[in-house]
Parts: C-alpha cells; sequence; structure tokens
C-alpha cells in the first residue's frame, strides 16, 4: 500500500471518482489526498472477506472487481459486479457491520482506498456528498431487487440471458460491437447467474445452437440482442 506520491496515481484517482470530486470543497479535496492509498491486486487476490471489519471505502481505477457471498455448500453467489470508476465495499461500513459479502479482483485491478473515518467526516460537513451516497446505495437497493426477481422467479435461460444483457451494459461490447468485453469462465458465468456449471455449459450451447451467441473459448459474442431480451423477460 502506498500513498498517492505519482501524479499519474493522483490523476487516475480523481478521474475515477471525478462525480464525487466535483462535489468537493477543496478543503476536503486536500484531506483526500493526504490520506488515500493506491493498491494493486493481482487475478483472484481477495481485496476484502466476508465477515471483515470494514476500514475503507474502495474506488476502482482500473479492472473489474466481483463481489460475492458464499452459499449452501461453500458455493459463492456473485452479487454483483464492478466497473472502473465505481465506488464498493462501503455499505457495511456505513451501517457499522461487518461485510457481509466478499470482493476479488477478476482480472489485475488498480484500487484506491479510502478511510471511511475520512469519508464519514466530509459526509457530515458536505450534504451533496452525503445525498451522493444516498443516491448510490439507492441505485444497489434497485439492483438487489431486481437480482432478486430474476434469480429466484425466471427459469434457467432466462437468468442467463439476463446475465449476459447485463454484463453487456456494465462493461460494454469490443471494438467488433459484439463480442463482450469481460470473458468469464462457465463457473463464473454459473455464480452470476445462480446455476450450476453444468446448467451453464448446457445452456450456453443451446444459445450458440439457436445462433443467439457465438462462443469462442471464454469469449462471448451477442448476435441476437432482441431475442435475449425476450428470453431474458419471459424466461
Amino acid at each position: 500500500m502506498a500513498l498517492l506520491e505519482k501524479e499519474t496515481d493522483k490523476n487516475q484517482f480523481i478521474q475515477a471518482m471525478k462525480e464525487l470530486w466535483s462535489l468537493l470543497s477543496e478543503k476536503h479535496r486536500c484531506l483526500l489526498l493526504d490520506h488515500i492509498s493506491i493498491e494493486r491486486f493481482k487475478k483472484n487476490d481477495f481485496i476484502y472477506h466476508e465477515n471483515e471489519t470494514p476500514k475503507y471505502l474502495f474506488c476502482l481505477v482500473k479492472g473489474k472487481v466481483k463481489i460475492f457471498k458464499e452459499g449452501i455448500g461453500g458455493r459463492p453467489q456473485i452479487v454483483r459486479m464492478v466497473k472502473p470508476e465505481g465506488f464498493f465495499g462501503y455499505r457495511a461500513g456505513f451501517a457499522g457491520d461487518q461485510y457481509s459479502t466478499s470482493a476479488s479482483a477478476f482480472e489485475t485491478v488498480t484500487i484506491c482506498q479510502i478511510p471511511l473515518l475520512i469519508i464519514d467526516k466530509i459526509i457530515r460537513e458536505n450534504s451533496n456528498v452525503a445525498i451522493y451516497f444516498i443516491k448510490q446505495l439507492a441505485n444497489l437497493l434497485r439492483h438487489a431487487d431486481e437480482q432478486t426477481v430474476n434469480l429466484t422467479q425466471k427459469h434457467i435461460r432466462g437468468r442467463l440471458a439476463d446475465a449476459l444483457l447485463r454484463l453487456k451494459e456494465k462493461y460494454g461490447m469490443e471494438d467488433d460491437k459484439m463480442t463482450l468485453s469481460i470473458h468469464l469462465s462457465r463457473e463464473d458465468l454459473a455464480n452470476l447467474s445462480n446455476m450450476t456449471t453444468s446448467n451453464a455449459i448446457r445452456t450456453l450451447s443451446a444459445f450458440a445452437t439457436e445462433n443467439l451467441i457465438a462462443i469462442d473459448g471464454r469469449q462471448i459474442k451477442i448476435l441476437e440482442e432482441a431475442e435475449l431480451h425476450k428470453i431474458s423477460k419471459y424466461g
């Protein structure tokens, strides 16, 4: 862990949290820059563990992070993926709880860590920052509500179609405008869709046979997005 000594690290951090940065006074900007630290995690490294006591608000500068919870039999359930310029790991800290989930690096990531005590001070002194995080938490709650319905009421095909569309919305496509810019293992895709790995493999193969998608290893190309939306909605 290192404080932001390099100008490039400082600029990366400001860019990653530009929306929040615009709400800060000069005093609070200096306070953040004096206390934030930057850390890089390799693929599969844990950023925090379930039941740990929160110390930081995390800002993802570069890479992708998965938030997951261990389920029955130790099988993880991915509850959401974090994309660059996203904050995470703060709900438990705001609530005074221990982490109810774990977070790990899906690929090599760069993360800025802000002490929760510093964020708490800024929130108490700047109502605009408080409103910002209220909106962030409200969006997380909406996502959780939607996820609950998707994972409990939809059949396997609907859950997988929904997962593929959510990945497209969050991470976008590669230059061909068809291939998802995130390359998940079958196990991760299954954990995101609340199904077994074997079911994820079979359903992906079915989608490919129906020419809804094309598969090349971990690369997934969406060929019929409108049809995936129908399967997601009625599945």
